[in-house]
């Protein structure tokens, strides 16, 4: 593999191996304001949830690698400790793109991106209506990280109060992530669309002691067809099938004639593995573990 020492790669290359591997990251959709009353709205990719009790989420706004200076979103901050965060869905991405640009700060993001300021409820900064989430911040605490460019500034901000499309809130009162349509940042020019065939669930009930790998017998663990990702399916449940189990297994008739059919042990093992590969594929972990100890007990 290839080793990085931040203490020799230039800083903007160190930047983009960072980005590039520390990803899909949210977008914080920062919306400040300064003094003179201008708007002020850039996108945030260093972001993130640290608390929810509190509930506290966090974005660092970066001192610029080219020549070392810091943003208008920092400056306004640092003056009235509040910001609006909204997300970032698919509908708003290209105007999103539109307010990254630098603009002189006497110019308001909003007007330049298109996108429609409206008043929050207990901060000054304006919100985006065009987003379906909405975060009006305190500023707790800026935590500068460096002096060089590339240097962060940790913005950590207590959410008073959160504003949610109620399009997006689904019939267990929860938001739908295929309705909210978030987009995260890659490295580079790269996004990425967490919705449809990009969402996935991983049930892994984390209370109850499972079985872990090293509990696996040795011919699942070192199997030549299943993946890390069957294994590791395998390795979350929480008990071995039993003698009592297996001998109802080769009962069934399904079973039985497939054990019939190889009178090689070898290829009845790899068989094995692959059936078990695809019944993990259809969500039949318990099922899956029962076949792959056909080589044991037949």
């Amino acid at each position: 593999m290839r080793i990085i020492d931040p203490k020799v790669v230039p800083t903007r290359d160190l930047h983009q191996f960072l980005l590039g591997a520390v990803a899909p990251r949210p977008i914080a959709f920062a919306s400040t304001i300064n003094d003179d009353g201008v708007a002020n709205l850039a996108p945030y990719s260093f972001f993130n949830a640290f608390s929810s009790n509190p509930p506290i989420v966090v974005f660092s706004s970066n001192r610029r690698v080219s020549n070392n200076s810091t943003k208008d979103t920092l400056h306004n901050i640092e003056k009235n400790k509040e910001v609006v965060i909204n997300v970032v869905n698919h509908a708003i991405v290209r105007q999103m793109a539109v307010a990254a640009i630098e603009f002189d700060s006497a110019i308001s993001e909003f007007s330049k991106s298109g996108l429609t300021p409206i008043p929050s409820d207990l901060v000054k900064p304006f919100r985006v209506k065009e987003s379906p989430v909405h975060l009006e911040c305190k500023v707790k605490e800026i935590i500068t990280l460096g002096e060089e460019g590339g240097a962060g500034h940790l913005i950590i901000c207590h959410v008073v109060r959160m504003h949610i499309n109620e399009d997006i809130i689904d019939e267990n009162n929860r938001i739908d992530p295929n309705k909210i349509d978030l987009v995260g940042r890659m490295g580079r020019a790269y996004y990425t669309r967490a919705s449809g065939n990009a969402i996935f669930s991983v049930v892994q009930p984390v209370t109850k002691v499972a079985l872990g790998y090293d509990q696996l017998p040795d011919h699942i663990k070192q199997s030549t067809v299943l993946t890390g990702n069957d294994l590791g399916r395998l390795a979350g449940l929480y008990a071995l099938p039993s003698e009592e189990e297996m001998n109802a297994l080769k009962e069934e008739s399904e079973v039985s004639n497939f054990i019939q059919n190889f009178s090689d042990k070898e290829d009845f093992n790899i068989r094995v593995h692959v059936w078990a590969g695809l019944e993990l594929e259809n969500d039949n972990a318990e099922f899956a573990m029962k076949i792959l100890h056909l080589s044991y007990s037949s």
